[in-house]
């Protein structure tokens, strides 16, 4: 059978194909340094675990309702009045599987046919296929690494149009590590468009506090989840906040499409609001270590950083002095000095060129992988 338009149109995830290669690799017996996946190489916290454990063995296996446990949800409302001054009702609140899950249910909820939906570019790799999974338009802004990958409501401001549905923002951002103040935020807010702000990277910011959309306007679409700040990247656990109205809608998609999200996880997620906040601060200062050890290791063999990441776990390092072709480039690396790295042309013809790198792995793992890029590209023209 053929498959549908809308499927085929679907582009294949860079960063997924480079790692099944490096899996393979591995499989063959190959030392496979990866620093292409935004995934901490350690465990969630102890209080998550062990509240995986206690809920499995009290039973709590089976379905919930399609919201989500009414527990979890007053936790994240409580954890957003807490860190960002907001107020929001546990009725506000959708648990989903992961963020993926949740994007796919909001756009098919959002557009028709041919409405708009403006982001920038470089962008996450997988937004523009959501879009146009619901049939809608990706509309981009054009992001310039010399003004820090800056988002500007000047930029946005000509790209509106009469099938504008919402702008999409991601902050801290993958693949850049940029992060939009509060002025920016506030200023895209005030172009008076609904903004679907994805807050994935929020807990990640090593240069000061995370900004909440909502802080801004009450019309916001919050995407956020576990994966990121609480290394829970296997757990699937993610959450959007809405309107009520809009939740309502999009509760209704999901209880047709998934019924519910898995309840002893979902348990989990309160350990970790309730019990986990220390933990994920020592990751953040791993994390910040790590930063500048990839940093100053990325420059050091030669390729460009012309803006220093400050959030997320990303660099996204110039290698046009060496390639113009970023995914041959990757790929050359990985089979010949076995080390994974993210094509930069996987989030947008403007990061075409570059390469990304993961620091979610250790610092020996890190240094190990500079070393051999460093001697890759000393012999290289």
């Amino acid at each position: 059978m053929s498959p549908a338009r809308r499927a085929r149109e679907i582009e294949p995830f860079l960063a997924v194909e480079v790692a099944e290669r490096a899996q393979a690799l591995e499989r063959a017996g190959v030392d496979v340094v990866n620093l292409h996946y935004g995934e901490p190489d350690f465990e969630a916290p102890v209080a998550v675990t062990e509240a995986l454990t206690r809920a499995i063995k009290d039973g709590r296996t089976k379905y919930t309702s399609s919201l989500g446990i009414l527990p979890l949800r007053e936790a994240i409302a409580e954890h957003y009045a807490a860190r960002y001054g907001v107020d929001i009702g546990a009725d506000q609140i959708l648990v989903t599987p992961g963020t993926s899950p949740a994007m796919l249910l909001l756009f098919g909820h959002l557009l028709d046919p041919g409405d708009e939906v403006i982001l920038s570019n470089p962008f996450y790799a997988c937004y523009p296929s959501f879009i146009r999974y619901a049939g809608g338009v990706p509309v981009e802004v054009s992001l310039d690494a010399a003004e820090g990958w800056q988002l500007s409501a000047e930029a946005v401001r000509p790209r509106l149009g009469a099938r504008t549905r919402g702008i999409l923002i991601n902050s801290p951002a993958n693949p850049t590590g940029a992060v939009l103040s509060a002025h920016t935020l506030r200023a895209l807010a005030e172009l008076g468009v609904p903004i679907v702000a994805d807050e994935i990277y929020h807990g990640l910011n090593y240069a000061g506090r995370d900004h909440s959309i909502l802080e801004f306007m009450d019309h916001a679409i919050v995407l956020n989840g576990f994966s990121k700040a609480f290394a829970m990247t296997g757990w699937r656990l993610g959450y959007v906040i809405a309107s009520h109205d809009t939740i309502r809608a999009l509760g209704k998609l999901f209880g047709n499409f998934f019924i519910s999200t898995t309840e002893f996880v979902q348990w989990a997620g309160v350990a970790a609001l309730h019990e986990a906040g220390e933990e994920t601060a020592r990751y953040r200062a791993i994390f910040d270590e790590r930063r500048r050890v990839m940093i100053d290791g990325v420059r050091a063999i030669g390729l460009r950083i012309d803006v220093e990441p400050t959030g997320a776990f990303y660099v996204l390092a110039d290698a046009r002095r060496y390639a113009s072709d970023s995914r041959r480039l990757a790929s050359e690396i990985l089979e010949t000095c076995h080390v994974a790295l993210t094509p930069g042309v996987a989030f947008g013809e403007n990061a075409e060129g570059y390469l990304r790198f993961s620091y979610a792995s250790s610092v020996e793992r890190i240094r190990e992988g500079l070393a051999r890029l460093g001697r890759f590209f000393a012999a290289r023209p």
